[in-house]
């Protein structure tokens, strides 16, 4: 039962920001290590970000990314975050969150929960 919702996606303009949000529901949500995965038009699934939970303490980002985007968790929403700062056109891609069943941080695909997506497009 456990679902996932994104939002916050749209078109911005090279340079620009974003912040998505995941919005949690049907499980225990601060228990799960989330993370934040993209597919670009073409391309396979490819891993953004993730935290651990419940606490947040430990996240890990792809290289394209580190510096620029960051993930955060707010427990008593239920919801997770990804910052997006100086967002360049090859950031282009769906926006999928995700959950896994264990506290743990996963750099894999190896997640449990998945949602829909949320459309980034980045202008040149």
């Amino acid at each position: 039962q456990v679902q996932l919702v994104e939002s916050g996606g749209g078109l911005v303009q090279a340079g620009g920001s974003l912040r998505l949000s995941c919005a949690a529901s049907g499980g225990t949500f601060p228990t799960y290590a989330m993370g934040w995965f993209r597919q670009p038009p073409g391309k396979e699934r490819e891993f953004v970000a993730t935290i651990s939970g419940p606490t947040g303490v430990n996240t890990y980002y792809t290289d394209s990314v580190k510096g620029r985007f960051t993930v955060a968790r707010d427990n008593a929403k239920n919801t997770l975050y990804l910052q997006m700062n100086s967002l360049k056109p090859e950031d282009t891609a769906v926006y999928v969150c995700a959950a896994r069943r264990s506290s743990s941080a996963a750099v894999t695909a190896n997640y449990d929960y998945w949602g829909q997506g949320t459309q980034v497009t980045v202008s040149s």
